[in-house]
């Protein structure tokens, strides 16, 4: 595996990737609090016939410096990662759905873990900034004061949340969580968290690359939003749900979404209108 942070003339400064495999392009984005380095064997089980770069997301890792909307880190995903098959796990996610709008171009394909379209409702999405705002000054105080919670503490409390059930703690990886620093996930929360997002449900008929989305079957708010999704895709789609399984799937059951993936990838290979079924 190579480490090396690449970057546009355009595009200061780029995202720290990882490189493994050889093959088909295949770019990972990770979720919030995590790294490049966290796919829960997900990363090495699809680089075995691809080429797999796994990015820093914006406000994370190598990457915790940066700072970005959805917006302008799905431009430095793209920089990073140019033209490839995309997959996105929910915060990744976002930025992956993103990217695919502003540069079709560049994605052959996407892959959607527990992904959202945004919050259609004003007064949830704005209670969900809020939320996201108060979160972020526990970790790095606007007023410049002592952050109430260590990246230790925080961290501790997100893994250990109800929606991610029981994964297990090698997948969760929580010592490479703690290499993110209190003002980058600050920073990603106040300019890349689900409240600041525009809902992109009207746009999702402009995408016309094949689709997957993958949710957990326990996850059923985001079971229901991935059906939604898929069914409101421009091009071939299909709904994966994989069992056993809550909002992070790929760490729970890496060897099943990996599977699922290539399936979805080699049925795509030869011709947009080949999917495997919903």
């Amino acid at each position: 595996m190579t480490d090396a942070a690449r970057t546009d003339p355009g595009v200061t400064p780029g995202l720290r990737a990882l490189r493994r495999g050889t093959g088909a392009p295949l770019v990972l984005a990770h979720g919030f609090t995590q790294t490049a380095r966290i796919w829960g064997g997900l990363d090495a089980a699809l680089a075995t016939d691809r080429a797999v770069t796994s990015v820093d997301l914006p406000g994370h890792g190598g990457s915790g410096s940066v700072a970005a909307d959805l917006w302008e880190g799905a431009t430095l995903l793209g920089a990073a990662g140019g033209t490839a098959d995309y997959l996105g796990y929910s915060m990744g996610a976002r930025f992956c759905l993103h990217l695919a709008l502003d540069r079709p171009d560049l994605v052959r394909r996407l892959v959607l873990v527990s992904g959202t379209a945004g919050i259609e409702d004003d007064d949830e999405r704005a209670d969900r900034r809020r939320a996201d705002d108060a979160l972020a000054e526990r970790l790095d105080p606007s007023t410049g004061g002592e952050p109430q919670d260590t990246v230790a503490e925080f961290v501790a409390r997100w893994v250990n949340a109800p929606l991610f059930g029981s994964v297990p703690a090698s997948a969760n990886a929580v010592d490479q969580r703690l290499i993110n620093t209190g003002p980058g996930l600050a920073s990603s929360l106040r300019l890349a968290g689900t409240g600041t997002m525009a809902p992109l449900w009207d746009r999702l008929a402009e995408l016309t690359m094949p689709v997957l989305v993958i949710t957990g079957a326990r996850d059923q708010k985001f079971t229901d939003l991935g059906h939604r999704l898929a069914g409101a895709m421009g091009g071939p789609s299909a709904h994966v749900v994989v069992d056993d399984a809550d909002h992070a799937p790929h760490l729970q059951h890496p060897t099943v979404v990996a599977a699922a993936v290539q399936t979805f990838l080699d049925a795509t290979a030869s011709g947009p209108d080949a999917t495997p079924g919903d």
